[in-house]
């Protein structure tokens, strides 16, 4: 079994579930998981974890995540995308480029949004996307998401091309259908590209056939990232050999080097006596010790 990170560009046509079928014919093991749903027609990064990398799958998912994405104005669909069916039309001949620009930038900040019917998320058990499918609306409650920031690349009305950093949880979907909403003409996403979430960017992304060639001439681990890429922001602290038992279960250790400080509650990358990642571990400083917070060594 392989372990580690695959920056996979996904592209339009397959479900997130489809690439990791199709990572998992290609590397030939079972251990496979992504780190968040992008709609088929989107495409861009989706970060795959291999082997002891799944266990990072849900830390990568809270990462923040940024978006280029076209919005169409004078037009709102069901599903809020240009896939859907358009229920109403408007006409936008009156709006100009600064009162688009004045109403995207006031969704920059925290605000309360409505997941859309047509997304993966569980009301009473069952996804609201087969509802929806079924000709059924429940009602959904708002949730705060963060956006940190929308730099506008081009304004040609109807459309307006946009970059969107964001917090987990935020479908540009419904952000394009709120800005729509706030200028009084509607709006649906025409078009959308991931390109990045957290440290994994979209020129380093590789699309499946990359992938598969890749396997083909032996050189699958190669383009694999290792699991403590993902901790590179925290410092690095290596066990010693009378400690390793402690590290192996998962206990508590104290400062392998009393020179260093670490501040209260500091998350580190712990190492074996030889070097090899092996946890992530959190200083307690009213202890004076490090707690486990995720183990990446085989059971």
């Amino acid at each position: 079994m392989i372990h580690g990170i695959i920056n996979v560009y996904k592209e339009k046509g397959y479900t997130s579930h489809d690439v990791v079928a199709k990572l998992r014919g290609i590397a030939g093991q079972k251990k496979i998981g992504h780190t968040g749903t992008l709609d088929p027609d989107a495409e861009g990064v989706l970060p795959v974890c291999l082997g002891k990398a799944t266990k990072v799958c849900e830390l990568l998912t809270d990462k923040d995540k940024t978006y280029r994405a076209v919005l169409f104005l004078g037009q709102t669909t069901d599903t809020q995308d240009a896939s859907g069916t358009v229920l109403e039309t408007s006409d936008i001949s009156n709006l100009n480029e600064a009162q688009v620009t004045e109403a995207v930038q006031s969704f920059v900040g925290e605000y309360a949004q409505i997941p859309p019917m047509y997304s993966a998320l569980k009301v009473g058990g069952k996804k609201l996307y087969e509802l929806a499918r079924e000709g059924k609306t429940v009602e959904r409650k708002a949730r705060n998401v963060m956006i940190h920031s929308i730099k506008i690349l081009c304004v040609d009305l109807p459309r307006v091309e946009m970059e969107v950093s964001c917090s987990k949880g935020t479908y540009i979907r419904t952000l394009c259908h709120d800005i729509g909403e706030k200028l009084g003409v509607g709006g649906c996403m025409e078009s959308l590209l991931r390109v990045q979430v957290g440290r994994f960017v979209l020129a380093d992304s590789l699309r499946l056939s990359e992938i598969q060639k890749a396997k083909e001439d032996g050189n699958l681990e190669k383009i694999l990232q290792p699991i403590d890429s993902v901790f590179e922001q925290y410092r690095a602290v290596q066990i010693h050999p009378d400690q390793e038992k402690r590290l192996q279960n998962g206990n508590s250790f104290r400062k392998p080097d009393r020179s260093q400080n670490y501040d209260d509650q500091e998350m580190v990358r712990v190492y074996d006596s030889n070097g090899h990642f092996a946890a992530v571990y959190r200083y307690v400083e009213k202890d004076h010790e490090f707690r486990i917070v995720k183990m990446f060594l085989q059971p």
